[in-house]
């Protein structure tokens, strides 16, 4: 967190945090009285749509597990210790510490939790009904609510929710049919990225193919191709998630359909030709996109228009999610979908935001 007045003028700003807030809208910071002022002059203009996002802070931080509260109480990285999890497996890259201890490496093949914790095998009733919370999530997999597997689990069941929201326009798949979705930017869902298999639970019988397409694709995994057939598996020594499978083909897997990844490096709109050369997506994903942010996003929405294909989008906070939509709008000439509040968001707030806006990954989620 900075003064939201740093660098608009030349007087330094006071040494130390910035603790004086806008007392009309709380979103934003200041070193000093005087840079407060001197903000005004911007600031002015998006206070009062600052004020209307603070007002749904409530229901944005409105969960139903045990553990937010010590989540709020603690931080991140100590409930994860509590948790027996920090800075292991999937889990550390949900540390804003793992940066000081890269040499710290532990299997992302598991859950580090019980059986009890996790859903390390196949759900025990078949989904009867899209899911349409995380309350009913748990549920159907059993899962007790002091469970955290919702803070990686957010990156599937958003997808998966993304996809309910197409289909409630038109159809994209049906048991035994196929499915292609474009995940464009991935970051820490590379390090995560088994967590997915959780999509062969909620789309049983579906064939699902998924490109992950980004500049966070590291070098070295350019091309990889992952066969999913299993789940995460858990800490029981005797639980049958440890039925051993070979990850690097299709066979002995217990899932109905197939599911597949394709990891490519860089930017979408460049590599376009080369990943539809055989089959077009049926939904294009973008995961906390940043539009507003970064300008190579420009010839990628150009692309999407002209496809006409289905895509979907979510950012950390409400602005950056109003800011993506008025660039959607630009490119599509009238206004996009509405911008609403992903009930898949993750339950970990994001630490160290530069606005006090509520700040979640997947927190908002919006189309084209």
């Amino acid at each position: 967190m900075e003064c939201a007045a740093k660098g608009i003028e030349l007087t330094p700003c006071e040494p130390g945090p910035p603790t004086r807030r806008c007392g009309l809208c709380g979103a934003v910071s200041y070193c000093s009285t005087s840079h407060q002022r001197l903000h005004w002059e911007y600031h002015k203009e998006e206070c009062g749509r600052f004020q209307e996002q603070m007002r749904k802070a409530p229901l944005i931080s409105d969960f139903p597990f045990t553990f937010s509260d010590q989540l709020s109480f603690q931080g991140n990285c100590a409930f994860l210790e509590s948790m027996g999890l920090h800075l292991k497996g999937m889990w550390k890259f949900e540390c804003s510490c793992r940066f000081k201890f890269p040499s710290v490496d532990h299997s992302s093949d598991s859950w580090w939790l019980p059986s009890l914790l996790c859903p390390c095998t196949d759900p025990e009733t078949p989904l009867k009904n899209p899911i349409k919370s995380w309350k009913e999530y748990y549920e159907w997999r059993r899962l007790p609510l002091h469970s955290p597997v919702a803070v990686l689990l957010h990156w599937p069941l958003t997808v998966y929710h993304s996809i309910q929201l197409c289909l409630s326009r038109s159809p994209l798949s049906e048991a035994g049919k196929s499915l292609h979705i474009h995940y464009l930017g991935p970051e820490r869902e590379i390090s995560q990225i088994l967590v997915f298999s959780e999509l062969a639970a909620l789309l049983p019988g579906v064939n699902i193919h998924i490109e992950f397409v980004g500049p966070a694709v590291p070098f070295s995994r350019d091309g990889e191709t992952r066969y999913f057939n299993k789940y995460a598996h858990c800490l029981d020594v005797d639980c049958s998630c440890k039925s051993s499978y070979d990850n690097s083909s299709q066979n002995s897997s217990s899932f109905k359909g197939t599911l597949t990844l394709k990891l490519r490096k860089g930017l979408y709109h460049d590599l376009y030709s080369d990943i539809t050369m055989d089959t077009k997506p049926d939904i294009i994903v973008a995961p906390n996109a940043g539009i507003a942010a970064y300008s190579t996003w420009l010839p990628t929405l150009e692309l999407i228009k002209g496809m006409g294909v289905p895509a979907v989008f979510t950012d950390y906070c409400e602005e950056a999610a109003y800011l993506a939509s008025l660039c959607i709008g630009s490119v599509l000439g009238h206004t996009p979908e509405p911008i609403q509040v992903n009930t898949f968001r993750q339950p970990m707030p994001v630490e160290e935001t530069a606005l006090n806006l509520p700040c979640y990954s997947n927190c908002f989620i919006f189309g084209m």
